[in-house]
């Protein structure tokens, strides 16, 4: 490996450590904000997801590790996502005995909805970034977007309503 080559790769460690930690941070606050919103029965401060979120916080870094040797073997390209999802799953198994049940008590004190908020912000960021390049895109790129937003909104109301009334809950 160059010197070069392992520049970029501390570099790209780097910033996969950065983005992990303020993401981990940011969802821990918004979690306790989500519960304290939706006047949940039990408010997590941040410090009390802190387990949950070093569980995940290793499971993501071992993913990317696992993402980067097999990439350097195999020429196929598989999203992270993707292992962190197959990891997580074998970790949860009953055979991972104390394991699995402190997984399921501590990531039970985090909501998926919180989680989601930081991922939400890099992505408004990013497509802030970008807004030149959406500029150069025109007006048609911009009724697409408002259809597609619209069509994915109508769809899921549909099957939300559709789900509700067979399951009688409407």
């Amino acid at each position: 490996m160059t010197e070069n080559n392992k520049e970029n790769v501390g570099k790209l460690w780097a910033s996969r450590i950065k983005v992990l930690l303020i993401s981990g941070i940011l969802a821990s606050i918004a979690n306790m904000i989500y519960e304290w919103r939706t006047h949940a029965a039990t408010i997590h401060m941040p410090w009390e997801v802190f387990p949950a979120l070093l569980y995940m916080f290793i499971i993501v870094l071992v993913s990317c590790l696992v993402h980067d040797l097999i990439a350097k073997v195999l020429p196929i390209k598989v999203p992270v996502i993707l292992y962190v999802a197959l990891i997580t799953t074998i970790l949860s198994f009953p055979f991972t005995g104390w394991f699995a049940e402190t997984m399921k008590t501590e990531f039970a004190k985090i909501g998926l909805l919180p989680l989601c908020t930081p991922i939400l912000a890099y992505a408004g960021i990013s497509a802030g970034k970008d807004l030149d390049t959406f500029k150069e895109q025109g007006v048609a790129i911009v009724v697409t977007a408002i259809l597609a937003f619209i069509g994915t909104y109508i769809g899921s109301a549909i099957i939300a309503e559709i789900v509700l009334r067979m399951s009688h809950v409407i």
